[in-house]
């Protein structure tokens, strides 16, 4: 058989901003059919070599190679119309953000619309039908109504699968993805990738990008590793993932939390941070034989329902029962809308249930007046997705933990500058970072203050609420690695809430699978994820990506 000519042919790529290199003598080839994922951390380089195939590098580049090839057409002599007839048509681009990348003021109808008037002499008529047959295709409910509803409207999921049908709509024979599947759910993360894989099985090629080791090990041909803007590793997917060659690619699938026992280290390891003075907890806590444990956190018949009218009220949770034990994690798992935040708010006590009751410490924390609640509500902590939105922007890294020292009656962080610089320690970060606004710092050094700003009031509980689902996969190894090093150490006990079935199974002692805002299964974790018994349950761990075993060479 003759090999089929490449659609995409890339060599020596460089990219740079200035001074600054950033892609540095790339090469690779996508031919139809295939799947090439190209894999790093975040500054690798990935999104901008990407970018640069398309003429979108950005503002101040300077993009220059050997060849840039796209369908027969060279990219590097394009003009900016030829670009606008190859986007779309010859080549679907899905991006990651789709918040930013969809207009907030249209419809999703009109905006995938666009792409068919555009490049396609159909009818009104026929467009709008073949805009309800994407927005179907890629697995959203009711795509007539979704059709008619702004961005604003979707959720997370549902928006990057608007982009997506966008992106396919005229049956491109390149598709390059960036992190199309970051934001979703297993679930429909599965149906996504299937679609994905039918688009190449018609011929398509694709170009992945991703972080998620994983994800790329169920659909990959081949795979090319990139560190610091070159790659440095390549080959056929089942090669690199099983027998990786560079230290570089063998540290990220170390670091991939699948199939990884609980309490298995996930990244190097470090020096120990220094011991934190904070409150040790009750021996009762480290389960010492003999010791009645009594629950830190305990929810009975949880249910809370939101006014959709006057007339109509839709249910976001009902009857949830759940006890969070010291030294222990307690994971909850479930799709986008199965109602896990939901379920935290109210354990936080930001949220009144319409019927049941929360415990704290074996006594009435909600439905209970915030006056009441005051005194103890240091005792609860909280870590979130985006920490970055939950800083006060006017506030250097000390003044963010001063406040939370204070319960907010000072922000001046030279009255407490010995505590500071023990949680940032005690977190990995340096001291000097007391000065700087968390804005300057990077994803993984914005969660980490988060977690010395939950810590600072000695908490008893922290509720984690996706807490590692926008790292890259070494800093969430590193993170995750440091929840467990304090659970260990100081006796918390975590309510650890996320759609990654592989961090809930590596992080959790116990499980609540939750669906259209019920529990529908729940035990402990090994026994769920090896024996589930809800239908529901199995669906989601078939439609998780496979595991990937510890490369038999460790760097370290």
């Amino acid at each position: 058989m003759t090999t089929p000519e490449p659609i995409l042919r890339v060599e020596d790529l460089h990219v740079s901003f200035g001074p600054t290199r950033v892609v540095s003598g790339v090469s690779f080839t996508v031919c139809p059919g295939e799947c090439l994922a190209l894999v790093g951390e975040s500054g690798s380089g990935k999104s901008v070599t990407a970018r640069s195939l398309l003429g979108l590098a950005g503002r101040g580049s300077l993009v220059q190679a050997k060849a840039c090839e796209i369908g027969g057409n060279d990219a590097r002599k394009l003009s900016q119309g030829r670009w606008r007839s190859l986007r779309g048509k010859q080549v679907g681009f899905i991006l990651q953000d789709a918040l930013t990348s969809l207009d907030p003021l249209r419809t999703v109808g009109k905006e995938i619309d666009d792409a068919l008037r555009l490049h396609w002499k159909g009818s009104g008529a026929q467009r709008a039908a073949r805009v309800i047959e994407l927005l179907e295709a890629v697995g959203l409910d009711d795509p007539a109504r979704r059709a008619s509803q702004r961005s604003g409207e979707l959720s997370g999921g549902m928006r990057q699968r608007a982009l997506i049908a966008s992106a396919i709509a005229m049956d491109p024979m390149l598709i390059i993805a960036d992190e199309p599947t970051t934001a979703l759910d297993a679930t429909i993360a599965a149906s996504v990738m299937d679609l994905l894989g039918d688009l190449r099985r018609a011929g398509s090629g694709m170009l992945l990008i991703s972080h998620d080791l994983s994800t790329v090990a169920s659909v990959a041909d081949s795979i090319a590793v990139m560190q610091a803007g070159r790659i440095v590793e390549r080959g056929p997917s089942e090669q690199v993932l099983n027998d990786p060659q560079h230290p570089y690619t063998r540290a990220l699938l170390a670091a991939v939390p699948a199939g990884k026992p609980r309490f298995t280290r996930l990244s190097p390891a470090a020096e120990d941070p220094e011991p934190l003075s904070l409150q040790p907890a009750p021996a009762a806590a480290h389960g010492e034989p003999g010791d009645v444990v009594r629950p830190l956190l305990s929810a009975r018949g949880l249910s809370k329902s939101f006014a959709l009218s006057k007339s109509a009220s839709f249910t976001a949770v009902r009857s949830v029962d759940f006890e969070l034990l010291p030294g222990r994690t307690l994971g909850v798992v479930g799709e986008s809308g199965s109602g896990k935040t939901t379920t935290a708010r109210m354990a936080l006590g930001l949220l009144t249930p319409n019927t049941g009751t929360v415990e704290l410490l074996g006594e009435p924390w909600n439905p209970l007046g915030e006056k009441a609640r005051r005194a103890r509500r240091p005792t609860v902590g909280a870590i979130y997705q985006d920490p970055l939105s939950s800083f006060d922007p006017r506030h250097c890294v000390g003044a963010v933990l001063a406040d939370a020292l204070s319960l907010g009656a000072t922000r001046n962080p030279r009255s407490h500058t010995a505590r500071i610089d023990e949680l940032l320690g005690l977190v990995g970060l340096e001291p000097g970072m007391a000065k700087r606004n968390p804005s300057t710092l990077s994803g993984g050094q914005r969660q980490r203050l988060a977690i010395a700003r939950a810590l600072a009031p000695n908490p008893r509980v922290l509720i984690c609420d996706e807490p590692v689902s926008a790292l890259d996969v070494s800093i969430q190894a590193q993170v995750l690695d440091l929840l467990d090093d304090l659970q260990q150490q100081l006796g918390l006990g975590y309510l650890f809430i996320s759609h990654d079935l592989s961090v809930i199974r590596h992080m959790s002692d116990d499980v609540l699978v939750m669906r259209a805002g019920e529990v529908v299964e729940s035990g402990a974790t090994e026994s769920v994820f090896t024996d589930p018994q809800h239908e529901y349950t199995r669906t989601l761990l078939a439609a998780a990506p496979p595991s990937l075993s510890l490369p038999r060479r460790l760097p370290w």
